[in-house]
């Protein structure tokens, strides 16, 4: 009835029962004009006074509005009650005749067809298929067979980054992409990097000897050297503090190591600190199995990316200023082969090696002077990125980015073919349970196929930077999938803690190769964290997306268990080196590989909120306040006149308790969220989303020190290095500054209270104690 009856008003173009109108009023002395609103009741206050009315029309004896439209004579308020009759008669028949036409209306007969049910349609609020039916689909799409024919396709013995065999590579990749239907595009940069001489030689004289290695070590530094042999185990810190302990002067000496336990840059790094001139790096025979003449390959960039970029994109060398990373070193280094090592070690004098240092019995003496000379040339080479996606159906702007490198120094089977050919049959599975199945993600897939990548992650890193505001509320989640078989007798996981959870539901979820039970009973019994999880280092892909991005990320690899696959880095990364080292098993365990990927990424875009644990970091918060807290007391009860009344731990502690609470609150948030209100899932996981980049320290530049993660990066902002900072005290060492550490201890713990804002959501749930 109301509905006929508003209609019809408007047929008639009635005048509506409200109005507004504006007074413009100008203030004589200059003021701006002002506009006033008045609704229809106010209209009786001023139709009689000097108000509005007046101003609109310049005559204060006016009459009414509404006299002044339809004057009242008898003719006219007869005509009105019998319009208005008129209306309520023909308002009254259509509601009548509409309620009738309801009431009497016949019901369908039996051989009438009924009307099917709605055809069920994703409206975002929910997945249309059950998590169970996902992982079903995706294990039927793969098998230990298809991948035969992808390592195939996928082998190649010669593609270092940049080469012709790296661009045909990188094409067959895209051409895959383009096969599932996917959006396709690439990345283009022009990267410097460091390659062996093209004429000439690197080499070293030890007593008359000289030795000419093939091997390198892109990006050290240039030049000839001559010092005494000092030997010093992994060239690990505190190897290096055993030595000095000693006595024994490093400055200017060559440091011989063994590979292992580090990376080659951080070995070089610590070198320099001892003021070493040089530093030789070779495979000792106790931890790798392959013959004396191997010839080891790598970089000594103590960082991501091209180095000559730093924190910015390669696109193009001459729109950025001259300089050059803080991690790159300013002494020599050069890998040598197991036999050339072993000569030199057989001839040197001076102090007994440490307790538990393996393999000789003295560190070297003055006289044992060895001279080295390195020609690496400097080179600028195009590498292109290669990209395909899946877009979801809901937060299509959200995407997961999963990526293996393509490149290698060799044939790099396990290196980088094995990555490739599961990033690819991945693809190609959830292309095909998004095309024929039915399956449809709530957030996009990216698929990435980096190059450069045994120069340190340049391709990756480019990337990042270049697109490093695009990325920072959008890419949610990084899984690495480089050397993921490199043996089969155990399995490690490095990542961030956000997805500890995640991980650990995937092992439980995932067969083991022989499907003999899962992963997690086969590889993670009793405590899995501590027989699974390992630190993510400075040499594995995911390590700048986190660290550098602030980008949850993962990385997984197949082991042979205590021992390393030793033929990284060398030319015999090959097939038949992978088989013997995991007994022939490379396509059940490249195929479980990509089962365990796959759940992690599928759990990712499926699910309404993102399954990461905000709660991993409170408890590593607090483990480090409270050894921070611990030592700061020790340290007032020795040296009380070091530290300023001022400096209190409590600031920490309390920004400790802001982020338990911030975390706990975000938990609530989750456990009473309605998971079909879009709006509301969105929020809460842009919440989470912000975890892991806001601890990244805003007050440190990244072109100086990338990784800026307090927790899980590298410098002097991190909580880490405030802890040891405070040993220097203990210890009485030169480095020991409390004016530096005030202001470290200061930065670091409003980065942790920042964090912990920025998860408590809007502005009035903020926690202000401190």
């Amino acid at each position: 009835m109301d509905q006929a009856r508003s209609t019809i008003s408007k047929i008639f173009n009635g005048e509506p029962h409200s109005y507004t109108r504006f007074n413009l009023t100008q203030n004589m002395e200059g003021d701006n004009s002002q506009v006033e609103m008045k609704l229809s009741s106010d209209m009786d206050e001023e139709v009689g006074g000097n108000g509005v009315g007046d101003h609109l029309n310049h005559n204060s004896n006016r009459k009414p509005y509404v006299t002044q439209k339809l004057s009242r004579t008898p003719k006219n308020l007869c005509f009105m009650a019998a319009a208005t009759l008129l209306i309520f008669i023909i308002g009254y028949l259509i509601g009548y005749l509409v309620h009738q036409k309801k009431d009497v209306a016949p019901s369908c007969s039996a051989s009438t067809l009924p009307f099917e049910d709605p055809v069920p349609h994703e409206t975002g609020a929910a997945p249309l298929m059950d998590w169970d039916d996902v992982k079903k689909l995706l294990a039927q799409k793969l098998s230990p067979n298809k991948f035969e024919s992808v390592f195939s396709e996928f082998s190649s013995s010669n593609h270092r980054a940049g080469s012709p065999g790296d661009d045909d590579l990188g094409n067959q990749v895209l051409s895959r992409f383009k096969e599932y239907g996917m959006n396709t595009w690439t990345d283009e940069h022009f990267v410097k990097v460091q390659d062996p001489p093209v004429s000439g030689f690197n080499r070293f004289v030890f007593n008359g000897n000289e030795e000419r290695p093939t091997g390198f070590l892109s990006y050290s530094g240039n030049g000839t050297v001559k010092g005494a042999v000092l030997y010093a185990h992994y060239g690990q810190e505190v190897e290096f503090d055993l030595l000095r302990e000693r006595g024994i002067n490093m400055s200017g000496r060559v440091i011989l190591v063994r590979a292992g336990q580090i990376t080659f840059a951080e070995k070089v790094a610590n070198a320099a600190k001892m003021n070493a001139s040089a530093v030789l790096i070779y495979p000792d025979p106790d931890d790798y199995s392959f013959g004396d003449n191997t010839q080891l390959f790598g970089h000594v960039h103590l960082g991501s990316g091209d180095p000559y970029t730093p924190g910015f994109p390669s696109f193009n060398h001459t729109q950025f200023p001259p300089v050059q990373s803080s991690g790159l070193p300013n002494i020599l280094a050069q890998t040598i082969t197991a036999g050339m090592a072993a000569s030199i070690l057989r001839q040197l004098g001076g102090q007994k090696v440490p307790p538990g240092w393996r393999g000789i019995n003295k560190l070297g003496e003055e006289n044992d002077v060895i001279t080295v000379e390195v020609n690496n040339v400097l080179t600028e080479k195009k590498i292109n990125n290669v990209f395909g996606v899946i877009k979801g159906f809901v937060d299509a702007d959200r995407y997961v980015v999963i990526g293996a490198q393509r490149d290698a120094w060799g044939p790099g089977f396990a290196t980088s073919t094995v990555g490739t050919s599961v990033l690819v049959e991945l693809a190609r599975s959830i292309s095909d349970m998004v095309k024929n199945d039915g399956f449809k993600p709530r957030r996009s897939i990216v698929f990435a196929s980096w190059s450069a990548g045994e120069y340190g992650s340049v391709g990756a890193t480019e990337w990042l930077e270049g697109y490093l505001s695009s990325l920072n509320m959008k890419a949610f989640s990084y899984i690495n999938l480089d050397g993921v078989v490199a043996g089969r007798y155990g399995f490690k996981v490095a990542g961030s803690p956000l997805m500890h959870s995640l991980i650990e539901s995937s092992l439980n979820e995932v067969n083991s190769p022989n499907k003999a039970g899962s992963l997690f009973s086969q590889y993670a019994r009793g405590n899995w964290e501590a027989n699974v999880l390992e630190a993510l280092n400075l040499d594995n892909a995911a390590y700048p997306f986190l660290a550098f991005s602030g980008i949850p990320s993962v990385s997984f690899r197949f082991t042979s268990g205590s021992l390393e696959y030793p033929y990284f880095g060398t030319m015999l990364d090959t097939r038949e080196k992978l088989n013997s080292a995991t007994s022939n098993q490379v396509p059940q365990l490249a195929e479980t590989a990509t089962r365990f990927a796959g759940h992690i990424v599928l759990r990712l875009v499926h699910d309404h909120l993102l399954r990461m644990d905000v709660m991993k970091y409170d408890k590593i918060i607090r483990t480090h306040v409270g050894q921070i807290n611990k030592k700061v007391k020790e340290i007032r009860r020795m040296q009380p006149q070091v530290f300023p009344k001022a400096l209190t731990v409590q600031w920490l502690i309390l920004a400790s308790g802001s982020y338990s609470r911030a975390s706990r609150s975000l938990v609530l948030d989750i456990q009473n969220s309605n998971l079909d209100d879009i709006e509301m899932c969105r929020t809460i996981n842009d919440r989470i989303m912000a975890v892991e980049r806001n601890f990244l320290s805003p007050y440190v530049s990244p072109r100086e020190r990338p990784f800026r993660h307090i927790l899980l990066g590298s410098g002097p902002h991190t909580v880490e290095a405030l802890s040891n900072h405070l040993d220097t005290f203990k210890s009485e060492q030169p480095e020991a500054d409390a004016n530096l550490f005030h202001n470290q201890f200061a930065l670091a713990t409003w980065t942790i209270q920042g964090c912990a804002n920025s998860l408590a959501g809007d502005i009035w749930s903020l926690d202000n104690e401190i």
